[in-house]
């Protein structure tokens, strides 16, 4: 039943907000409201009830003109006179205010404008509270006035406080200079929590956060900040938290972890453990949280009822873990995107984004230009083209000169960055990130002798840099080498990870990427690309536009599609995706160059681009590439990494396992990229790391070698796929290839055939969730499609093209051999003679076919007129050989005759050979289906293949009774009367050739 009455008396409360804009700019609005059918008599200012009440009023006046404001003070209108409980109304502050001096600012149809700060306001209400008719001089007064937070970092703060009132968890996707610090301050200041906790993975970064805090706090005395090295003790402020005060304590996860209550050493930081925290902010919650330790630190300080506030920039290891609504997302398109349409909304008011530049990437494919250095991603080998030897000296040295000729040579088409002096001036200051500390050391010698690089001033940051003697600070040295001036100098930093996170160098125009794999981690580089983004200033002028520059295409387009939150997958994007890539592009835009021609990606291209590469590599791969997989091996948990150990067990050692021990259990995996060459800090070469950091890097390792352990378990499977898909018969390709439907493409005897032993489809659909459907899909379709394109090319060609296709294919172990095409081609070319498509060493193939000829065989063997058996065919590869013997015999016949013959002719010889000249037995139905396909492609012809159940054992059963069979034209093959047909040769693998 709803309630038919409310309170006859509601109390009133007096609101003071602000508008961030130039018409508003030195304004305050005073105004008033009531609280609803809430008593709330004895609220304190700014608690949560009245702000909801603020901005309810607030909202019904401002949200129709889509205005963003920024609420600065609530408090109850009510005071104690002659001993009686009073209300005041709005009205009252404003003459407070006239009277003091205070002008009022009149707008379209709003008059409760004044041209003062909050401290002002603030005295005003309590003045009248006093009964006082006006302000004292000295009480008047102009900057105490609060930071006015932007509108996303506004909404960032409103939805975070709504979502604290439903759930415990969120998420801040925030790219740097958001103001990350700043807002979470404000959350916990507007939620009037007692104890906050923020902890981070950069001690260094206290000082920072103790400033905010005195911006944000500036006129709370009962609030206070501390930590181990600003402001107070954490016993000073539990002592203050018993006398009512409210705090901020900064921790680092460095000291934290290292306690003995979470598995540490040592006997600290009890106290800290032991309270009850009620807001816990984890600070660049990427880094450092997600190991054991880390782990075990916010276990132990996240209660039932705490909430938990993550910031990141690059929280690419965390989305998983949160649902849509525990996520606010503020990245470079959004940023971009305001910046542009602050000037649209708000002309002539000062653009607060105007400072932030427009990031630029070009990509230059080196794999293609020095193809040697490919890897077997098909990605830039980064480590391999700046390996050294151990005097230090590059073992490629002659091809980093042509590298560096490359990025230099005065070239008026030449479109590399530093290739004339115009572009020199440009890239003036640059950070060149590399592979590794030896590559980096080697690189610097080079870059000094170098008679372009030579004029620059090249600084090594990676690991202990160029000289032995004591390291200086990283930054100090960058600045040092920059100097007073930035406009006078040039500079090259060198680094294989320092400087990349946390801190900025302004003068950097351009960063080139020349580390890393196509697996690279996409938070990695896009933290490294923003370092050149810093807003920077200088001699009047502003930058506006800054580069980055990557020598592997394949792996910009991933990280960037990835960063842009769409799908990595090659199926369809979502018309929403296309929109928030079409976005990205826009504003970061990426161009290859090739030559002297650049080409803008568009959305279309980089999809395009995308889907081919990866699908290209799984395909030629014969699915042993990792693109095969989905991120769901980067999330294994203990039951997952069990699964796997089980699998393992099953599938047993062959060939295509190497060998590996048991799957660690309570890692996760991570790409390998990520673990090579760590760099820390303050460390000289020798010396050994803290013990926390070293075991931290050990955990790294381990997990990468997990997850490792857990795609070559899953390659034994896998490998076995694409023959399958190959020849498996669809009715509709889009519906039945599917990675959810792959078991129903095969036959259970087939199955047990083709698939490792104890591998049953029951088993396989407990992994399946670890293959990505998409690229499953696509990769299928893509070989199916090749094979088809085959059947639209002449007959030689098709078979040519087809040994590609079968080249890719793996062979799983010795159970299930796939013999290769170059060694049918000598088996039957050294016995039988024929037409050969590999050279005389069967090395390589040939354009054309030769024939050979074997005295008293191949004539005998190769007529129209002879029928080949093959015995357990798996491919088709056998007989394709000897139809195409036979059909060459066949069509010379017809050249004699009629002279040449056009390919609808030939077609015909080749399916008429088809049915009169080859028979097939098969052990399988899928190798039935496989050896059809590649005897006739998707075309319709007669091909006489039979599927034999239990083919091999009865041949060592009762050889004699299988002769009969197969000889049977009418019984078994139905194609004659003839109940002992005439065979003329029967081929296939040595170990299933028998005499007839």
């Amino acid at each position: 039943m709803n309630n038919t009455f409310t309170l006859p008396l509601k109390s009133r409360l007096i609101y003071v907000f602000a508008i961030a804009d130039k018409q508003h700019a030195g304004c305050l609005k005073i105004g008033e409201t009531t609280l609803g059918d809430v008593d709330l008599a004895f609220t304190p200012p700014n608690s949560p009830p009245l702000n909801e009440a603020a901005r309810a009023r607030i909202d019904q006046y401002t949200k129709t003109a889509g205005i963003s404001y920024e609420l600065l003070h609530t408090e109850l209108a009510i005071c104690d006179r002659d001993g009686q409980r009073q209300t005041f109304t709005d009205k009252q502050v404003h003459r407070v205010l006239e009277r003091s001096g205070v002008k009022r600012k009149e707008f379209a149809g709003a008059s409760e404008w004044y041209l003062c700060d909050l401290g002002t306001a603030k005295r005003a209400i309590t003045a009248t509270k006093e009964g006082k008719a006006s302000l004292q001089a000295e009480e008047v007064t102009s900057d105490d006035n609060p930071i006015i937070l932007r509108p996303e970092q506004r909404e960032a703060v409103e939805r975070t406080l709504k979502q604290f009132r439903r759930g415990n968890q969120m998420l801040w996707n925030a790219k740097m200079r958001f103001g990350k610090t700043l807002c979470a301050l404000r959350v916990a200041r507007e939620m009037g929590v007692g104890r906050t906790i923020i902890i981070t993975h950069r001690p260094a970064v206290d000082e920072g956060w103790f400033e905010d805090f005195g911006k944000t706090f500036y006129d709370r005395p009962d609030w206070h900040y501390g930590s181990r090295g600003k402001g107070e003790s954490f016993a000073s402020l539990q002592r203050l938290a018993s006398q009512g005060k409210k705090y901020v304590y900064f921790a680092s996860m460095q000291d934290m972890r290292g306690s003995k209550e979470v598995g540490g050493k040592f006997d600290k930081n009890n106290e800290v453990f032991s309270t009850a925290w009620d807001l816990v902010i984890v600070d660049e919650a990427h880094e450092g949280m997600q190991t054991e330790l880390g782990k075990a630190v916010l276990e132990q300080l996240i209660g039932r009822k705490t909430k938990t506030l993550r910031l990141s920039g690059t929280p690419f290891n965390l989305l998983d873990d949160h649902k849509e609504n525990e996520v606010f997302t503020w990245d470079y398109v959004m940023e971009q995107k305001a910046k542009r349409d602050w000037e649209i909304n708000h002309l002539g008011d000062t653009n607060p984004y105007a400072s932030l530049p427009t990031l630029h990437i070009y990509t230059y494919d080196l794999g293609r230009l020095m193809g040697e250095y490919s890897d077997e991603e098909k990605a830039f080998n980064f480590r391999e083209f700046f390996r050294t030897r151990s005097d230090g000296s590059f073992v490629h040295d002659g091809d980093i000169d042509h590298f560096l000729s490359l990025l230099t040579t005065d070239d008026e088409d030449s479109l590399y960055p530093y290739s004339n002096d115009a572009f020199r001036k440009i890239f003036r200051h640059t950070l060149w990130i590399l592979p590794g500390i030896k590559a980096a050391k080697a690189l610097s010698r080079k870059l000094n002798e170098h008679p372009v690089f030579g004029l620059f001033r090249v600084v090594n940051v990676a690991g202990d840099g160029d000289a032995d003697e004591e390291r200086r600070d990283a930054l100090e040295l960058v600045s040092q080498a920059v100097g007073n001036d930035p406009d006078e100098t040039y500079t090259i930093t060198l680094s294989c990870g320092r400087l990349t996170v946390g801190v900025s160098v302004k003068p950097w125009t351009g960063v080139l990427m020349m580390a890393g794999s196509h697996s690279t981690s996409a938070a990695s580089y896009m933290q490294t690309i923003f370092r050149v983004q810093t807003p920077y200033a200088h001699n009047g002028r502003m930058k506006t536009d800054c580069y980055a520059f990557d020598f592997a295409p394949d792996r910009t387009l991933r990280v960037l599609a990835g960063a842009a939150k769409v799908s990595r997958g090659a199926g369809r994007q979502s018309g929403g995706d296309r929109v928030v890539l079409g976005d990205l592009l826009n504003f970061c835009p990426v161009i290859a160059v090739e030559g002297s021609k650049m080409k803008r990606y568009k959305v279309e291209m980089l999809l395009a681009h995308l889907k081919r590469a990866r699908i290209e590599r799984v395909v030629r791969g014969g699915f042993e590439n990792g693109d095969l997989y989905n991120d769901e091996l980067l999330k294994l948990t203990e039951v997952d990494l069990q699964e796997f150990d089980g699998l393992k067990g099953i599938i047993g050692k062959t060939k295509a396992m190497p060998k590996m021990g048991d799957i660690a259990i309570n890692h996760q995996g991570l790409a390998n990229e990520q673990y090579a060459e760590e760099v820390i800090p303050g460390k000289k070469k020798g010396q050994r790391p803290a013990s926390e950091e070293q075991k931290r890097l050990e955990d790294l390792k381990a997990r990468g070698d997990q997850r490792l352990e857990a795609i070559s378990i899953l390659r034994v499977i896998s490998i076995r796929m694409p023959l399958m898909l190959y020849g498996a018969e669809m009715k509709d390709e889009d519906k039945e290839l599917t990675i959810d439907n792959f078991v129903n493409l095969v036959d259970e005897r087939s199955w047990e055939e083709f698939m490792p032993r104890g591998v049953t489809k029951q088993v396989f659909r407990r992994f399946k969730r670890y293959y990505d459907p998409d690229i499953f899909r696509e990769a299928g379709k893509r070989i199916r499609e090749m094979a088809r394109m085959a059947d639209k090319f002449t007959i030689e060609e098709r078979i040519s093209r087809l040994a590609g296709i079968f080249a890719a294919f793996r062979n799983p172990d010795k159970e299930t051999v796939l013999t290769p095409w170059r060694v049918v081609n000598m088996h039957l070319g050294d016995s039988l003679g024929g037409y050969c498509f590999m050279d005389e060493s069967y090395s390589s193939p040939l354009d054309a076919p030769r024939y050979i000829a074997r005295k008293g065989v191949t004539s005998e063997v190769f007529h129209p007129g002879s029928v080949i058996l093959e015995i357990n065919s798996k491919s088709g590869l056998y007989p394709l050989y000897a139809t195409y013997s036979i059909y060459r015999a066949r069509l010379d016949e017809v050249r004699v005759r009629y002279g040449e013959v056009d390919r609808t002719t030939a077609l015909m010889l080749w399916d008429r050979t088809l049915e009169e000249n080859i028979l097939v037995v098969c052990k399988t139905p899928m190798a039935r289906a496989i050896t059809m396909r590649t005897l006739r492609g998707f075309r319709r012809a007669t091909v006489h293949a039979e599927y034999y159940p239990d083919l091999i054992e009865n041949i060592m059963r009762d050889p004699d009774g299988v002769v009969d069979t197969l000889r049977s034209g009418k019984r078994f093959w139905k194609i004659s009367s003839d109940e002992n047909m005439k065979i003329d040769a029967i081929i296939g693998n040595p170990p299933y050739q028998m005499t007839v």
